[in-house]
């Protein structure tokens, strides 16, 4: 059985979490500025140290400390002076750095057929119209053998949809020029937020999120602090990688600890402007996958940010302070207390407001599965470095990675963008050659036709002559020569006559 986890303390107890209760979920809530980072750290530091593998995004880039050893920071030695700790000993844990984009971390990749239809139409905003239109090229993608792999993939799929729209209308129903034109634009769009480096090969291999290095499990950093500006990608990512650890793992059942923790920092963004039928999958997956021994944390400024059905499978909580400004601000106070097991001796909604930095309402399941009674503790300073590594520390974490070189060379396979050029490329040499067999066909026929024409000519030119020489040959003939006579006869007659007349006038 795993040791408890050492998460807070008060003046009266220790506040542990029980690692076979920590697949049960939870939340970190709280301001800004209130201790929300520091929780985190201290959570992420106590499953690595008992063999947990951790996920989690760096929003403010100020997590990597994790892989230091802490010591010499002033507030931290006062709280364990405070707490009367005095042998407490500083150390870093393994730690891989992800980033999306490839500079701060090792580059982080999937296919777009692993993405799915579902959540890339969230990320690119498509409504119900061009969602239906993104499942319909998948599926014949799917059923053409083509491969989509990379956002030219996509594309040239969805431009092959609509040159063959009225092929596919048959089987499938209208399929809309216009609305493939509307989700090539939003694919423009998130190109040029940088997610075409998401999108290829080589994917991310999930076991190599879920590694352990001498006993203690290794904490994945994702560098958010520029991918937060793309909050639907940032939100669409991490959905989709609980969902594919939830379809890879097998059914666990009851552990002594969980197989691996998430944590979803700003979880807000999971939920903001999110389809009711998305939500629902989210619950879904958050319920299902603590029996594959998977463990989701939520770090949020409101527990309100999540919605209700959520919000209650979450059964480890640390609420940190409020604000309570304004009736909607006192409002989330008194809904944050009320999520908590009364406790007689404390007023939760007025602590809630109270609670200094790094003082928390701490809330964990006892060994039952039953909520503890909420009790107000210190949240306990973790042993590693608090703050981010230097960028040549950072440097040294990626070139000693046990993952270094796995992923930093980008390979590009034939997929659907090289089946479909290879496929339009033998239509158009096809079409080509029926072209040149077309012009052959009428050079031949108008060649026929100019040689019919001569022979014909040539017929009527034999005619004519052989005409002529038949009237040659009569000249040369008998009654040829009678004719001849004949005429020659009647112009010469005449004279003839004539003359024999006057010289018989003369006798």
């Amino acid at each position: 059985m795993a040791e408890p986890i050492l998460i807070a303390k008060n003046s009266e107890r220790e506040l542990n979490l029980l690692p076979d209760m920590a697949n049960r979920h939870g939340l970190i809530a709280g301001a800004t500025g209130t201790g929300k980072t520091v929780t985190l750290q201290t959570l992420a530091e106590g499953f690595s140290q008992i063999g947990v593998p951790v996920f989690m995004a760096d929003i403010k880039g100020d997590l990597t400390g994790i892989s230091e050893a802490g010591g010499g920071h002033e507030k931290v030695n006062e709280r364990l002076e405070m707490l009367g700790f005095t042998d407490f000993p500083f150390e870093g844990t393994p730690t891989t750095v992800w980033d999306i984009f490839g500079e701060s971390g090792h580059p982080l990749r999937a296919t777009i057929s692993e993405m799915g239809p579902i959540l890339l139409s969230r990320v690119l905003q498509l409504n119900d119209t061009q969602t239906a239109v993104l499942n319909l090229t998948f599926k014949i993608a799917d059923e053409n053998g083509l491969l989509l792999l990379d956002f030219k993939d996509l594309r040239s799929m969805l431009q092959y949809v609509a040159e063959n729209s009225k092929e596919f209308s048959t089987d499938y129903g209208n399929v809309s020029k216009a609305t493939i034109g509307a989700i090539q634009r939003s694919l423009i769009e998130l190109e040029q937020q940088g997610a075409e480096q998401f999108f290829g090969e080589p994917a991310v291999q999930l076991v190599d999120f879920m590694q352990t290095v001498s006993g203690k499990g290794i904490v994945n950093i994702l560098a958010a602090d520029k991918l937060i500006n793309s909050p639907k990608l940032y939100s669409t990512f991490l959905l989709w990688l609980l969902s594919e650890l939830f379809e890879m793992l097998p059914e666990a059942g009851d552990m002594d600890k969980p197989k691996m923790v998430f944590f979803f920092d700003e979880a807000h963004l999971l939920f903001e402007d999110t389809p009711k039928a998305l939500v629902e999958k989210i619950e879904q997956v958050v319920r299902l996958i603590r029996s594959k021994a998977v463990g989701v944390y939520f770090i949020t400024q409101n527990p309100m940010d999540v919605p209700e059905d959520i919000l209650g499978q979450l059964g480890n909580r640390v609420q940190h302070a409020l604000r309570a400004f304004t009736p909607k601000d006192q409002k989330a106070v008194k809904s944050a207390a009320q999520t908590f097991r009364e406790n007689p001796e404390l007023d939760v909604e007025a602590a809630i407001t109270e609670l200094g930095v790094g003082e928390a309402l701490v809330s964990f399941l006892d060994e039952k599965g039953t909520p503890g009674i909420v009790e107000r503790a210190y949240i306990m300073p973790p042993h590693s470095q608090i703050g981010p590594i230097t960028p040549e520390q950072r440097k040294a974490l990626i070139d000693n990675s046990i993952v270094a070189g796995h992923y930093e060379e980008v390979y590009d396979r034939e997929s659907a963008y090289e089946l479909l050029i290879a496929k339009a490329e033998a239509a158009a040499k096809e079409a080509e050659e029926l072209a040149k067999k077309e012009a052959a066909a009428e050079e031949a026929e108008k060649k026929a036709k100019e040689e019919a024409k001569a022979k014909k000519s040539s017929r009527s030119d034999s005619t004519a002559g052989a005409f002529a020489k038949s009237a040659a040959r009569a000249i040369g003939s008998n009654l040829g020569r009678q004719l001849v006579r004949g005429v020659l006869g009647g112009l010469l007659g005449g004279s003839t006559s004539r003359k024999r007349k006057k010289s018989s006038s003369w006798w």
